[in-house]
């Protein structure tokens, strides 16, 4: 019998080898792609089953001594995350007068609101002094039947002592902890109605003071690591967060 150099028998060996490692890696190809394709066919299967909605019109209501040009970054994530620009209003109020006014205001934007998109419900979204505009409106005005969600960043739902700074203005009176305005809007339930409410608030705030006074009784309160209160305008990892909520 002819004997085989061993030159060829390592060829041989090595194209044996080749061909073996290239139809494991086919078949882990193929087992990757299957459970690719079982994973995509099940996230599918998710989003088919909670479809999320950007058509509510969204009402911005900020804070003290604010204005619409704090919503320049949340108007930018939303759309991003679907909406359309002429589904997003910016409420603008008198930060110096009355949060009642402020409140009977707000009613007013968001039936106009509701008459323009032609909408039966707008979301609404609060930073700082602008929780208790909002909590107002929803609480004592029945304005809850007019909302699907409302989102709170730092609202100031439950009074800050920071308010002491300014206590010269009627507005800060009110946002002052144990004011009678603090404790009309949080007797009883504190999230009224069908509404769907959230907050997100933080130890690094400095201006909510204590910062848990943003945690509204009912609602799904989201502690954030480390954020300041101005922070928050221009944080879009939150922003977005908010947007999801109000598009579940």
């Amino acid at each position: 019998m002819r004997r085989r150099s061993p030159r060829r028998l390592l060829g041989i060996l090595a194209a044996v080898t080749i061909a073996f490692t290239m139809f494991s890696s086919a078949s882990t190809a193929g087992a990757a792609e299957t459970a690719t394709a079982s994973a995509s066919a099940t996230n599918s299967a998710e989003v088919a089953a909670q479809p999320l909605s950007t058509s509510t019109p969204v009402v911005f209501v900020h804070g003290y001594t604010g204005n619409a040009s704090n919503w320049v970054t949340a108007m930018s994530v939303f759309q991003l995350n679907g909406w359309s620009s002429s589904n997003l209003f910016a409420y603008e109020y008198n930060s110096y007068g009355n949060n009642i006014t402020n409140a009977q205001g707000l009613a007013s934007f968001v039936n106009g609101v509701k008459a323009r998109t032609g909408a039966s419900k707008v979301a609404i979204v609060n930073h700082s002094m602008g929780g208790l505009v909002s909590q107002y409106y929803l609480k004592v005005l029945g304005g809850n039947t007019s909302v699907s969600h409302l989102a709170s960043i730092a609202g100031a739902n439950h009074g800050t002592t920071y308010a002491g700074a300014c206590l010269i203005y009627t507005t800060c009176q009110q946002m002052y902890p144990g004011s009678s305005f603090i404790s009309q809007i949080t007797a009883g339930d504190e999230t009224p109605g069908d509404t769907k409410y959230a907050t997100w608030y933080s130890a690094c705030d400095g201006i909510i003071l204590p910062y848990t006074s943003t945690r509204l009784n009912g609602a799904t309160n989201n502690n954030v690591a480390c954020q300041t209160h101005i922070g928050y305008l221009t944080d879009t990892v939150v922003l977005g967060r908010v947007a999801r909520f109000i598009a579940s």
